[in-house]
């Protein structure tokens, strides 16, 4: 399949070897290279600032702000989310993202056909499958992002306050009494519908949740050549409400390592640093 798409290829500078490879099409493989998960893998999607902001409280979807608007970084998250079953989110992030739709094409338009292409490639759905966390279930029903193949992970009670809610493509999955959620049962939740993929867009409180329960198998980084700063907002870190160190830590293996300009593209695996998961 070609593509007349005037963009500026993501240069790979190292790639580990021995890393599953899909069968990508052309157009994609000759924007980023090979890229392949094994058969189930839960992997994660964030970028940064120079001084390691992820995201800005209060600021309506400031991942784009921090990326700098990088065709890189979008280019790379909708191929992710290409390659994905399922993309999970907590409930800030749909309320900060009120326009989205976690989709390949939303992600990057210029690659839209590519993405499906892949899709196809790879026998999955034409889009992967929006699962929302929220444990007391007050989420916007009117989201653009529950209209299509959508399932919000919440409590019993939540359960009840969403019934008869939602759009008719979106579904409720009940994970037990609450108000807490473990994610450890919404992952479970989500490999009974058949999701071996599952790409955690965040935000940074649900990522360290998943991080503390041994769930990441990967993280892909995008860095930006930018400064946030601290100040009157509150600026949070890719990994919140979890404490990781002194004691148990979670190391980074690099896989790869892609740059676009000024903005670097890291893909870490994760494991634990007192012992496997």
């Amino acid at each position: 399949m070609e593509l007349s798409i005037d963009a500026k290829p993501v240069q790979s500078l190292y790639e580990s070897e021995g890393l599953p490879a899909f069968a990508l099409p052309d157009a994609l493989s000759r924007q980023y290279g090979p890229l392949g998960f094994e058969n189930r893998c839960i992997y994660a999607n964030f970028v940064a600032s120079l001084d390691g902001v992820t995201a800005i409280a209060d600021e309506l979807q400031s991942s784009h702000l921090l990326a700098g608007h990088s065709d890189g970084d979008r280019f790379v998250l909708g191929l992710l989310r290409a390659c994905a079953d399922a993309v999970l989110i907590g409930s800030n992030t749909l309320r900060d993202s009120p326009s989205t739709q976690w989709t390949a094409s939303h992600a990057y338009p210029p690659f839209a056909a590519a993405y499906a292409e892949l899709r196809r490639l790879r026998g999955s759905t034409p889009e992967p499958e929006l699962a929302v966390l929220s444990g007391s279930g007050r989420i916007d029903t009117a989201h653009p992002g529950l209209r299509e193949h959508a399932v919000v992970l919440t409590s019993d009670g939540g359960a009840a306050r969403l019934e008869g809610s939602l759009p008719a493509a979106a579904e409720i999955c009940t994970l037990g009494p609450g108000p807490q959620l473990d994610v450890v049962r919404a992952v479970a939740a989500l490999r009974s519908r058949g999701h071996h993929l599952i790409l955690c867009e965040g935000g940074p409180t649900l990522f360290g949740q998943l991080v503390a329960a041994g769930l990441v198998d990967e993280l892909f980084l995008t860095v930006s050549p930018l400064l946030a700063g601290r100040g009157v907002h509150e600026r949070l870190s890719l990994v919140e409400g979890r404490e990781l160190l002194p004691g148990r830590g979670v190391r980074g293996r690099l896989l790869s390592l892609h740059t676009q300009g000024s903005h670097l593209f890291l893909r870490y695996a994760l494991a634990d640093e007192v012992g496997a998961r």
